[in-house]
């Protein structure tokens, strides 16, 4: 009688090459900072972060416990302060006011964005520089620009990891990005420009949008349309980074951008709705020599960033602890 074995499960298709993989990087740069953060408890402080939400919104509830998950597994006090959408802004001053006096806490963050009515500008600005972990204080974003050290915004900090620890040399590339938010373009464009790239930022209103973008050696799409930069925008063997995090909701749009993917079909007929980027990603990809996908490119690295940007001002509010 032969024995019988059990059949030999498929291997899994082996990573496509061109794929940057910001999954990959950012579950490196947290338990990097996981590291750091054990080595300040073990010297008398856990680093702190404390988080504000303002109103309802679903989708910063949702980002908003990503955030709690990470910081919690990296080993970070974490506590979240949710208000309702009626909080006045002096309220919310006053209670930004509190964690600045905070020594447990080194960093803040405000989730955005806020309820109408409560200048987020105002807001930002009430938060100490030293305790700024989203790197939005007008006090660190001169720094950035001069080229000083200070916390600078996730998502731009986060691509700027992803691409060093990919290898891809920036000195002297030409990168375009297109979008000019405090957020994401701007800072995106000063990191570049200190990289030694030479560096245009486009928008809505840049002239033949197109062909500014095929100049590009290096090009960051983060204007927040959904699809909207094709293959025509793309110069063979450019390097593609999509920023854009945008819900589609009709069934047209999703055949058009993912035609014959049948995750993604299933996925729309469950959620009724699927993400993508500001790439198309039936055009894009074919073009690029490096891309990042939507979902599983920069998403994962924002928030490793903030949890990096939390241990490293904690180690600069208590240097001597942070030393190995």
């Amino acid at each position: 009688m032969t024995a019988m074995t059990a059949p030999t499960a498929p291997a899994p298709p082996p990573p496509d090459p061109k794929i940057l993989d910001g999954k990959k990087v950012a579950a490196a740069i947290r338990r990097e900072a996981a590291a750091e953060a054990a080595l300040l408890t073990a010297g008398g402080h856990q680093p702190g972060l404390s988080v504000i939400l303002v109103g309802d919104d679903p989708a910063s509830a949702v980002y908003v416990r990503g955030k709690e998950t990470a910081a919690r597994e990296a080993g970070i006090r974490e506590q979240t302060l949710r208000f309702p959408a009626t909080m006045t802004e002096g309220e919310l001053l006053t209670a930004i006011d509190g964690l600045n006096r905070d020594d447990a806490v080194d960093g803040i963050l405000v989730q955005l964005p806020l309820p109408k009515g409560i200048s987020t500008q105002r807001i930002l600005e009430a938060v100490d520089p030293r305790k700024d972990a989203d790197g939005f204080h007008p006090f660190n974003t001169g720094r950035l620009v001069q080229g000083k050290p200070a916390p600078v915004p996730c998502t731009p900090a986060g691509i700027m990891e992803m691409l060093r620890r990919e290898g891809i040399a920036l000195a002297g590339l030409r990168a375009v990005v297109v979008g000019r938010s405090d957020i994401v373009g701007k800072p995106m464009a000063s990191l570049l420009l200190a990289a030694h790239c030479t560096v245009t930022i486009a928008h809505s209103r840049t002239r033949d949008l197109p062909g500014v973008c095929r100049e590009a050696d290096l090009l960051v799409a983060a204007i927040g349309r959904a699809g909207l930069v094709t293959g025509d925008y793309v110069k063979e063997g450019a390097i593609v980074v999509d920023v854009g995090m945008n819900r589609i909701d009709r069934a047209e749009d999703v055949a058009r951008f993912f035609p014959g993917d049948a995750a993604r079909e299933a996925a729309f007929r469950k959620n009724g709705s699927v993400l993508m980027g500001d790439c198309d990603p039936s055009t894009v990809p074919s073009r690029a020599s490096r891309y990042t996908p939507v979902p599983g490119g920069v998403g994962p690295l924002t928030i490793a960033m903030l949890i990096s940007n939390t241990v490293n001002l904690a180690k600069a509010r208590r240097p001597a602890q942070g030393a190995a």
